[in-house]
């Protein structure tokens, strides 16, 4: 079972995705208006259906948006048909298209297909706010641009990446990154931190986030 999130200013439309695939033992979140996704949270989400022609906020302007916040499958519902469309709308970082009007077994299979694909590529890689990281090389890159992150910086971002939200102290992440075993002390998570934020802010990313008294955080 996913949760998926249907995004689509017809409301009957909604209700025929929500039907098919709660049908399919999915957990389905609809959404009618736009303006009000972009402000949510997605990390519960694990594919977002994003119809293009929406009044206000198209689902193209929708998928930029929210894209460097989503590290689940996103595929656009449409009624455009033209190459030109479907090359903008991919470009704006969606992973696939649906073409209207479509069956209910077409949805249910590329929804699935989807889903398989994305646990598969997570075993080796995964996105976390707009940063992509290749697990077995040990390598993140942004808009196929590589971070030039040492071992040690690499490893930290993975574990606080992988920890989205929670809070750890200087302490927890060196036994989490190091070891016991480490060569060093807390302290140098400190400098670690400062080299990585530097690296980041190359591309305008501020995902680790300082809880005063407390520690660190991937946002």
């Amino acid at each position: 079972m996913a949760h998926i999130l249907v995004v689509d200013d017809e409301k009957p439309m909604l209700q025929l995705v929500k039907k098919v695939l709660e049908k399919d033992n999915h957990l389905v979140t609809v959404q009618w208006d736009a303006e009000a996704v972009a402000a949510m949270d997605f990390s519960k989400y694990d594919l977002i259906l994003l119809d293009i022609m929406m009044p206000k906020l198209d689902g193209f302007k929708l998928c930029k948006q929210i894209r460097g916040g989503v590290d689940c499958p996103i595929i656009f519902l449409t009624a455009k048909t033209q190459e030109k469309d479907i090359v903008q709308g991919l470009g704006f970082g969606a992973d696939d298209y649906i073409t209207k009007p479509f069956g209910t077994s077409e949805l249910c299979a590329r929804v699935n297909a989807h889903l398989r694909r994305d646990v598969r590529e997570k075993t080796n890689a995964f996105m976390c706010s707009g940063v992509i990281f290749h697990i077995g090389a040990r390598e993140a890159e942004v808009q196929s641009a590589k971070i030039p992150f040492t071992k040690s910086e690499y490893d930290i971002c993975e574990y606080l990446a992988l920890h989205r939200g929670q809070t750890f102290s200087r302490e927890q992440m060196y036994e989490a990154v190091f070891g016991f075993d480490g060569e060093s002390d807390a302290s140098v998570i400190s400098t670690h931190i400062k080299n990585i934020r530097s690296k980041l802010s190359v591309f305008d990313l501020t995902t680790i986030e300082t809880v005063w008294g407390v520690g660190y955080k991937w946002v």
